[in-house]
């Protein structure tokens, strides 16, 4: 027996990490709020309602393998913001695991979930631990969307859609910069297909009549989750924002690092890319309205003789998503996972509790499901 806390959210200077903590809360879950900046850590977590009421305290600590196993060792469950995980992710992953440790993070990047599935997967599977990348908005929502989707049989195609409004936090600005460097893959045949760098979709959004644009979003983690899924062979996954002209930015944008950042020498891209996101979004965004920051995910799935199509309205994406770390953590304190090494949020915890979860917390509405057969 240990008195360590049993779970660790690394990162919670940012927007993401105070919110996991607000949820940690909410299922009276011990926890230590860690990061590189004591002094940042504590303004962020003394503005958070409450807390006095659940037992936490704030730790200093070096972004380093040693002095992160020094932190975990003890704890059950790593809670990880600390991005782009592409850069940074891979030491808080073997911290982890060497420390025995469960791992979750919140990342969007198509190309660390894969290259943490080929270095650490089955190291997590061989000690019985979950390695759990994109616990997030989204790609979670959507994919419980497409979950209940597939629960109609013979199904094998996914088009998934992913909206929102609002605008991302620092964090998130950068990790987009970050994945415009990657490919990006679909799935096709259960075979990764290189998405074209200037790909774009003029999507029906469903509940309105107004079109929307929308991106590849660095391919998504769901070509991921459901390779060799027996009963998925295609996935195609598009996302963005509602405000068209944001995403009209974003293109541009992409159009510019394609022309101009991939040509320079690979020491000077990140800098630029981060030069340019910084400019972008410098600062915290205002805390979610649910009035305003709604968001939908919507998914076809469709086979040769059959069709379902699945859309969840929620609210909030960032709150969804701390709400999502905050479950998986809470679940992981009660019982083993459903699966072990490298898995997605809903094979890990099944896609209807975590579904209850969004619910219970008013984040999302009941999905709408559309069957054709």
């Amino acid at each position: 027996m240990t008195d360590k806390k049993p779970v660790i959210v690394y990162g919670v200077s940012g927007y993401t990490g105070r919110l996991v903590c607000e949820y940690l809360r909410e299922f009276n879950i011990p926890f230590i709020a860690a990061g590189r900046d004591k002094k940042r850590i504590q303004e962020v977590v003394d503005r958070i309602p409450g807390l006095d009421t659940v037992d936490h305290e704030v730790v200093e600590v070096e972004h380093t393998v040693p002095a992160l196993t020094e932190l975990f060792s003890g704890a059950r469950v790593v809670s990880n913001m600390v991005g782009p995980f592409i850069k940074h992710g891979a030491v808080v992953v073997e911290a982890a695991l060497a420390a025995g440790c469960h791992y979750t993070d919140t990342t969007g990047e198509q190309d660390w979930v894969l290259d943490v599935q080929a270095k650490f997967g089955d190291q997590f599977a061989e000690k019985g631990l979950l390695l759990s990348p994109g616990v997030a908005q989204m790609y979670t929502t959507g994919e419980i969307a497409a979950n209940i989707a597939l629960e109609t049989p013979g199904l094998d195609t996914l088009d998934i859609l992913v909206l929102w409004k609002g605008f991302p936090t620092y964090a998130s600005t950068q990790t987009i910069f970050t994945i415009l460097k990657a490919d990006w893959y679909y799935l096709e045949q259960n075979r990764y297909v290189k998405w074209d760098p200037g790909t774009t979709f003029d999507v029906v959004v469903p509940g309105q009549h107004q079109m929307a644009l929308a991106l590849p979003w660095g391919g998504t983690c769901h070509p991921v989750w459901f390779k060799d899924d027996p009963r998925v062979a295609n996935v195609k996954a598009a996302g963005g924002v509602f405000d068209r002209s944001v995403m009209e930015g974003v293109v541009a944008t992409q159009k510019m690092v394609e022309e101009q950042i991939k040509t320079l020498p690979a020491d000077e891209q990140d800098a630029a890319l981060a030069e340019i996101a910084g400019s972008v979004q410098a600062g915290m965004p205002p805390r979610e309205n649910p009035r305003v920051n709604t968001s939908l995910d919507s998914v076809y799935a469709s086979g040769p003789l059959g069709r379902a199509h699945c859309v969840i309205h929620g609210n909030c994406n960032y709150k969804q998503t701390g709400l999502l770390q905050a479950y998986a953590a809470h679940s992981l304190l009660q019982q083993p996972p459903k699966r072990t090494g490298l898995a997605s949020a809903c094979q890990a915890f099944g896609h209807r509790e975590l579904l209850g979860a969004l619910r219970s917390f008013g984040l999302v509405m009941e999905p709408v499901l559309t069957v054709q057969s």
